[in-house]
């Protein structure tokens, strides 16, 4: 397989470029060889995974197939293919991983070492991707500085109805807000969410950003990394960490058990945590490095000053149906489950 290097500021203008297309399918007769490919399956957002997926095939030669959808659509194809089409899911929550680990193959990427602790998984089960913490947001026109400190302001009257949440079993960004809020508020409080929402939810994770911005709802759970973008591209928004305590759950990437490339796979996984992706995630896609040998992102406040609760992976993965099955019976408003 012919190995090439490219420097750093390749990527980098790559990134700033928009990327152009997608990677070309090679023509009948003309396509690599089968050691030379690899299939990712990702849930991630274009603008994030092409410029990668690209600058991983200039430096190895290694053509890749990408697979788009949805974090459970793409895990439950895994689950259900009777012969592995997917080399490495690449994105979601960890907890959606860890909930699907025996479609997975344990892998210690290299550069494990340099991973900050909080975000290594003890089996190698998954690789970390970036750190994502949750954050709430308001409509800056329209919420007054003090009105939206922490989780008990958005469970008081003032924001009933007007609250933008998007189905947890369709969003893992709100699945994982929801747990946080339990951490930081105990699990009456997920009840006092659910008649807050007055019986509405969004459809997809995007719609929370758009929907108080423009002023339909007047406040949101979403990721930090989303609202930079939105505010950074103009929009009238607010982010608060919530005063009680919030979560900083990674997302990120698992080799596919029976996968059909796996040495390419390992590759990628070990690309994805190299320093030169994980600088870039902090200086173009607002996101928070998983490695503790680079400097923090000085324009947002470090880890060790966000109030944090002890949010535990495991307990999310194991407790998720049963939080989700009682979230609902919240929301139909039928009281206690």
């Amino acid at each position: 397989m012919k190995k090439r290097k490219i420097g750093l500021w390749a990527l980098a203008l790559a990134l700033l470029a928009g990327c152009g297309g997608p990677p070309a399918a090679p023509s009948s007769g003309c396509g690599p060889e089968e050691e030379d490919r690899l299939v990712v399956y990702t849930s991630h957002k274009e603008e994030v995974w092409r410029p990668i997926v690209q600058e991983f095939e200039q430096r190895t030669g290694v053509w890749v197939q990408v697979v788009e959808g949805g974090t459970n659509e793409l895990l439950e194809r895994i689950r259900e293919e009777d012969s592995t089409a997917a080399d490495v899911m690449f994105g979601g929550g960890v907890e959606s991983l860890e909930s699907y680990r025996d479609c997975f193959t344990p892998y210690v990427c290299a550069g494990w070492e340099e991973i900050q602790p909080q975000f290594r998984e003890a089996d190698g089960v998954w690789t970390p991707f970036s750190a994502l913490p949750v954050v709430l947001i308001c409509n800056a026109k329209l919420v007054e500085p003090g009105q939206l400190d922490g989780w008990e302001d958005l469970l008081s009257p003032e924001f009933r109805g007007r609250i933008a949440f998007t189905d947890p079993g369709i969003s893992g960004s709100c699945f994982t807000g929801l747990v946080t809020l339990m951490y930081a508020q105990g699990e009456e409080a997920l009840k006092r969410f659910a008649d807050n929402l007055d019986g509405r939810q969004l459809d997809s994770s995007g719609e929370v950003l758009s929907s108080v911005a423009n002023g339909t709802d007047l406040a949101g759970v979403t990721l930090e990394e989303t609202a930079l973008k939105r505010i950074a591209a103009g929009d009238d928004l607010a982010m608060v960490y919530p005063e009680e305590g919030t979560s900083c759950v990674p997302d990120g990437s698992a080799l596919v058990r029976g996968a059909p490339h796996e040495e390419n796979a390992r590759l990628f996984l070990d690309f994805t945590v190299s320093r030169e992706v994980q600088r870039l995630l902090s200086e173009q896609f607002c996101r928070r490095s998983v490695r503790g040998d680079l400097e923090p992102d000085p324009r947002l406040p470090d880890l060790s000053d966000i109030p944090m609760v002890e949010y535990s992976v495991e307990w999310a993965s194991r407790n998720r149906e049963s939080v989700l099955m009682s979230w609902a019976f919240y929301l139909g408003g039928e009281g206690e489950p």
